[in-house]
């Protein structure tokens, strides 16, 4: 797909591939590496590269944001990401020792999965859901545009986007932000 930019999900879409994830071999895993993509706006190597010290708070508990790390983070750029409700209760189910250590996303054989592995596994999910034009990083740019269409909402500006994503510029992150025409002729009929 080059030159294109992956698509967004609906709503349905998400909950399709929820529900895909909980029909695989590891329904645990694989809804946390779900909405680490469309709930914290994550890419592949991010969430390979994540490890349960990035989530776990001092008192060994799942902590209320991830602490994204530099070494994690694309270009050194880490951040921290409050998270979502949906996904602090997955990532409390799929934590099975009180002291979990390592990276959150294994693979079968117990060592970490590599980016490659995540796209693949994303590739696959959507190829088997009939969604065109949907890739790993489909997730966070949902992630990304919903967060600038709600930023308002929260009091906040789209440099708080920009953060989130871990963006150095705030152009970059405009660019991931998906226009609705609807939004489009609802904003002009108020002017």
């Amino acid at each position: 797909m080059p030159g294109k930019q992956a698509k967004i999900l609906t709503a349905e879409h998400i909950d399709d591939l929820l529900f895909f994830a909980e029909t695989t071999r590891h329904p645990l895993r694989n809804r946390v590496m779900v909405l680490l993509s469309v709930k914290s706006g994550l890419r592949a190597a991010e969430i390979a590269n994540l490890t349960w010290d990035m989530a776990i708070d001092g008192g060994g508990e799942i902590s209320s944001s991830l602490e994204l790390r530099d070494s994690a983070a694309k270009m050194g750029h880490g951040r921290l990401i409050p998270l979502h409700s949906d996904l602090r209760d997955a990532l409390a189910l799929w934590r099975d020792k009180p002291k979990a250590t390592g990276p959150v996303i294994r693979s079968d054989r117990g060592g970490p999965m590599t980016p490659l592995s995540i796209v693949i596994w994303f590739s696959r999910a959507y190829e088997a859901l009939g969604l065109k034009g949907c890739s790993s990083h489909s997730g966070r740019r949902t992630f990304i545009t919903r967060a600038a269409r709600l930023v308002h909402k929260a009091g906040g500006s789209l440099r708080d986007v920009q953060l989130l994503a871990g963006h150095q510029s705030i152009q970059t992150t405009q660019r991931y932000i998906d226009g609705d025409s609807d939004a489009q002729r609802r904003l002009v009929s108020l002017i």
